[in-house]
């Protein structure tokens, strides 16, 4: 089957990896074979350029420039170029200061196009980073190179993948609540805020978002049919906004969407293998 009418994007945590961070080798095959036969594929993603460069791109093949932070920027592999970008209008300084004074039980992090950044020493924010290969520095905020794309506020790792991150107390919300809302309160004019798990806040330039990444690459592309996948509410707009919307049964926004099989077995593969084909089969 020929695939030649189709953008897909997938969101990577719990949605193309399993909840362990493993990528199923039956979601590989299956995007390998989906390029083979024209289709575009590429990752639609709340991650950085340098988490991707180290982690998703040796792994994951794919046909089109990788949507980065939660759409504020596209990224080609092949030439390391980041194009459609939308910068977060804050003074960082100013940013740090405020968010750091306000909720100092949580990590405040700047994720940059060539390392990730905090401001205040965190061990198990160093072993996360450094188990996924993602180079990371603490500096001053006015110090960070390229565009203010995102930042992220992040609780205590208790592992080195972001697995833990999806567990949380009641207590432990309690800071995270509090977080999203005076951010949206306060700077809410020129931000989106995003829980993308229990215990990490994502924020971003207002009005990017995934489904507006989406739907420029596939003008760019040429592509007359958007096919999105995701698992969590960063998602949403990617979903809502798509032609057609997948989530793995395991998802946290799974009761708002046709459900394929879990993360961990493959979800990406039924999309490709079941779904779209149906899609296209049906097509007038």
């Amino acid at each position: 089957m020929l695939f030649s009418d189709v953008l897909l994007t997938v969101d990577y945590d719990r949605t193309l990896t399993a909840a362990d961070s493993t990528i199923p080798e039956r979601n590989l095959e299956a995007i390998r074979y989906f390029i083979a036969n024209g289709g575009a594929f590429t990752v639609n993603t709340g991650r950085s350029v340098p988490m991707s460069v180290r982690e998703l791109i040796p792994q994951v093949p794919v046909s089109a420039p990788l949507l980065l932070y939660n759409g504020s920027a596209a990224y080609n592999p092949a030439t390391g170029e980041l194009s459609h970008c939308r910068p977060i209008p804050l003074d960082r300084k100013a940013l740090v200061a405020d968010l750091q004074t306000r909720f100092p039980e949580l990590t405040l992090e700047i994720q940059g196009v060539d390392a990730h950044y905090i401001f205040r020493r965190d061990a198990g924010w160093e072993r996360y980073c450094d188990h996924s290969g993602c180079p990371w520095k603490y500096a001053d905020p006015n110090e960070i190179p390229g565009p203010f794309l995102k930042f992220a506020m992040y609780g205590q790792f208790r592992e080195n993948t972001v697995a833990s991150m999806y567990r949380a107390t009641e207590a432990e919300l309690v800071p995270f609540t509090r977080a999203t809302a005076y951010i949206e309160k306060t700077y809410g004019d020129v931000v989106d805020v995003f829980r993308p798990c229990a215990r990490i806040i994502d924020i971003h330039a207002k009005g990017c978002g995934k489904l507006r990444a989406a739907r420029e690459l596939q003008k760019d592309m040429g592509r007359s049919i958007l096919v999105c996948v995701g698992d969590a509410e960063n998602d949403l707009s990617m979903l809502e906004g798509a032609d057609y919307a997948f989530c793995p049964s395991d998802g946290v926004v799974a009761d708002r969407f046709p459900n394929v099989r879990d993360c961990g077995s493959g979800a990406v593969a039924d999309v490709i293998l079941e779904k779209i084909p149906a899609i296209l089969k049906n097509k007038p």
